[in-house]
This record gives structure tokens, sequence and C-alpha cells, in this order.
């Protein structure tokens, strides 16, 4: 049994409700900061995990891997999902969180007044846990933090590689930006399902928005292509400007066999000439 953890579970059993208002107290007192905003239940869910954790006389040491402290771990974690989601920072839950000290600090001191020797070793083991809750929050909101990026990262590159019908049978789509093989795997895949769900012949690949082509994104393309015909469907590439064609020259990149055009007005009228269609320039005249 730890000692110092059982003491500070003998404070929270006898004086429960009054740690928790000094906390709220002192959480209050950070005026000007978004810290001193607490929900009374997140605060008093946490209280009672931490109860929970000192009852069963685990270490403080033991708080990151630890059973008995699982619980608070929970808590914390929901805390710090929770304030991160309403816009706060992790320094504001971390405030939050070491406001805690002083409240349990009060009621030990209360408790053991004329016990320096045993003030001493509590005052150690509640430093220790507390530091150590904050931190988890700091790392849970800094994890969640990097969750959200990589989500909202997944969404741009969905909503930038846009698959679009230009005419029955025809896809496009706009390439803009760097090509990786992220982005890669994503247009395959979007411009695939399109093709079975539209039962398209054709598919447009326009590179004018993507600022250089070296030998890996070429190869990028090519995957792309292949994938294209090998669902029965044909591909032109439109957007070569003259120093993209120059680079393709240059790294000996061969798009032998793959119909390129210089603008996307280009492959559109030759996909329409191999549907069938003819496009002519009709004459306007004055009413």
């Amino acid at each position: 049994m730890n000692k110092p953890m059982a003491a500070v579970g003998a404070l929270l059993d006898e004086s429960r409700d009054q740690v928790l208002a000094e906390w709220q107290t002192e959480i209050a007192a950070h005026e000007g900061s978004r810290s001193s905003t607490a929900d009374p239940r997140e605060t008093a869910g946490l209280l009672d995990a931490l109860a929970t954790g000192v009852r069963s006389g685990s270490a403080a040491d033991e708080f990151d891997t630890g059973a008995a402290w699982m619980a608070l771990r929970a808590n914390l974690e929901a805390l710090s999902k929770s304030r991160a989601a309403q816009g706060f920072t992790a320094a504001d839950t971390s405030r939050l969180v070491l406001a805690l000290k002083r409240a349990l600090f009060a009621g030990l001191q209360r408790r053991h007044a004329g016990d320096t020797a045993t003030l001493l070793d509590l005052t150690w083991e509640i430093s220790t846990l507390v530091d150590k809750m904050a931190q988890f929050t700091v790392t849970t909101y800094q994890r969640t933090r990097e969750e959200i990026i990589v989500r909202q990262q997944q969404e741009l590159l969905e909503l930038s590689t846009p698959v679009v019908k230009l005419w029955d049978g025809v896809l496009a789509v706009p390439m803009i930006g760097t090509l990786d093989s992220v982005r890669t795997q994503l247009v395959m895949e979007a411009l695939l399902q399109r093709i079975v769900e539209t039962e398209s012949e054709l598919a447009i690949i326009d590179i004018t928005g993507v600022p250089t082509v070296d030998t890996l994104v070429a190869q990028h393309l090519l995957k792309t292509v292949t994938a294209i015909r090998l669902m029965g469907a044909d591909c032109i590439i439109s957007g070569i400007r003259p120093q993209i064609a120059q680079t393709i020259v240059h790294l000996g990149i061969d798009l032998q066999g793959i119909t390129t055009k210089a603008t996307l007005a280009d492959a559109l009228a030759l996909a329409l000439k191999r549907a069938g269609f003819v496009v002519s320039r009709g004459k306007v005249t004055a009413p």
C-alpha cells in the first residue's frame, strides 16, 4: 500500500466536497483565462476518478500504464477532447488540472499540519501525480488535433480532385497542385468509380494546374492511365504546356501510346470527335 496515496484517499473520503469547492475556486481565480471556465460535472467526475485511483494505493509513477488509474486517464482524455472541440488550448486544460494541486495541498496540510516529514512525502507524490495528469491532457490534445488535421487533409484532397462529367461518356479530372502517391490513389479510386457509375468510355486528366512534372509525377499519371484502360476506357492527358513538354523530353519519360493535348478544350474536342459528334462554329446574325 502506497502511504501517500492512502492519505490522499482518506482526505477525499472525508472532505471530497470541500476539495472540489476549493478546486473550483482556484479555477475561477484565473480571470481573463479561458481555463477559468470549467463544467462542474467534469471536475466532479475527474475528482471521483482520482479518488478511485488513490484508494487502490498505486503510486503516481504508475499513472501512465497502471490499471488502477485507467478510469482517471479515461476522464482526462474525455475532458481534453471535449475542451479541444470547444476551442480551448492544451494550456487551458493543463492549467485547469494543475489548479487541483492547491486544493489537495490545503486539505493535506489541514490533516497533517504537525507532521512535516509526512507532508513533504505527500506534497511530492501529489505534485508528481497532478503533473502527470496535466501532461496526459496535453498529449491527448495534440493527438486529437493531429487526427483532426489528418481528417481535414483527407477531405481537402477529396475536394481537390473532383471527377466532372463533361459529356455523355466523357469524364474529366482537373488536377491542381502537387501530385503524390496518396493523391494519385484518391484520383484513381474516384475516377474508376465514376467510370463504372456513368459507363463512360473516355477520361480526360487535365494537369494544367500541376506546377511541375517530374519522373515521380509521370509515373503516377501512367499508373492512373493503366488503371483506366484496364476498366475498358481510354484516357487523354491535357494541359501539356511547353515547359512541361520540354521537361518530359529531358527526363526521357515515355508517354507513347497516350494521347496528349495542350488544353482541356482541345481534349474535349477530340473526345467529342471520337464519340461521333461534330463541333462547328455557328454564325450569329443581327436581328
